[in-house]
């Protein structure tokens, strides 16, 4: 009976090694470290400290750069292309002008999803939905600010640029035409309806 309980993992006196512990002993020991160098090589301490400084600013120097770059790229951009809004971002007459190119080159699946883009972009410009790339486009058909039979149109559609897009079932002229003409209809035909 006194073995069972002895035997228990709480009566087990053998230091265990933490990793926390493990890392705070090894930055005291950076530390100690440091404060002898400090001690025995002052000049040469504070040119280490004065270079590992610069290096950090260098460093944070080519961090902001690089963010930089990422967040301005209409500066690397040339001069705006038609369809091509300020932002460098196409706007609903480029992705309507490259559906037709891609139709015309007989990629009409890739074309649905410029033709779809073309019309999100049109229904936000009415105030009917709101455009943000990582949306998916069934996101639009829970906001949109349509009728109820504008919504169950633009569901249609979806439910079209899925089946094409990612289900891959082949799409050909006239699948396209139809796609047209159904997202040209729902543009013309329905009104924003108020929040």
């Amino acid at each position: 009976m006194v073995g069972q309980v002895f035997a228990r993992p709480e009566f087990q006196w053998v230091e265990r090694r933490r990793m926390l512990s493990w890392i705070a002993r090894q930055v005291q020991h950076l530390i100690d470290w440091l404060n002898q160098q400090a001690a025995l090589h002052p000049l040469a301490y504070d040119v280490g400290v004065f270079l590992v400084a610069a290096a950090l600013v260098a460093l944070l120097v080519h961090i902001g750069y690089v963010v930089w770059r990422i967040v301005r790229p209409a500066m690397r951009m040339g001069p705006a292309k038609t369809g091509i809004g300020a932002a460098g971002i196409m706007d609903a007459s480029g992705h309507l002008a490259m559906a037709e190119r891609l139709a015309g080159a007989g990629h009409y699946a890739e074309a649905l999803g410029h033709r779809f883009l073309a019309l999100v972009l049109e229904l936000d410009r009415r105030k009917a939905v709101r455009f943000h790339a990582s949306k998916t486009p069934a996101e639009y058909v829970w906001e949109a600010k349509l009728t109820e039979a504008g919504r169950a149109s633009l569901a249609d559609l979806v439910g079209h640029l899925y089946r094409h897009l990612f289900g891959a079932v082949p799409c050909d002229a006239a699948t396209y035409a139809s796609f047209g003409a159904a997202a040209e209809e729902l543009v013309r035909g329905q009104p924003v309806v108020p929040a």
